[in-house]
């Protein structure tokens, strides 16, 4: 895969989760001021429809009630997505360089470990994984 591929997957990576926020956003707006229409786009933007962006505007551009909510979501996604891009190179790329390194660190003590060493801190590790997914 070529990197201009990979930017453009990303790219509606991004759209779609800006586009969920603003639903998400408009929801929460409309809960205070209209409780009915909240609760309507709730139902409304419900299983799964969010996951293609594009496809979910232009679907609720079609019914009665929902070009004035599709044009309220253009505009939240638009103001955040220009609140937010400008960080998310850095960000994305800071985060990345510093999780690659802990979970290099992770392999190298695993790998640095003699046999004795690893199954006591496997047998550990399953000990206090069991006990925090009990609680």
């Amino acid at each position: 895969m070529q990197p201009k591929d990979i930017a453009k997957d990303t790219a509606k990576v991004v759209q779609n989760y800006l586009t969920y926020k603003a639903v998400m956003l408009v929801i929460e707006q409309l809960a205070e001021t209209n409780p009915g229409e909240a609760i309507w786009l709730r139902q409304y933007s419900s299983g799964g429809k969010l996951r293609d962006a594009e496809a979910y505007i232009e679907e609720i551009m079609s019914e009665p009630r929902g070009k004035e909510l599709a044009l309220r979501i253009m505009t939240v996604r638009d103001n955040i997505a220009e609140q937010t891009l400008e960080f998310i190179p850095e960000m994305v790329t800071s985060t990345v360089k510093q999780d690659n390194l802990i979970h290099r660190r992770h392999l190298l003590e695993r790998l640095t470990r003699s046999p004795n060493e690893t199954s006591e801190s496997d047998a550990s590790e399953a000990t206090s994984e069991t006990e925090e997914s009990s609680e």
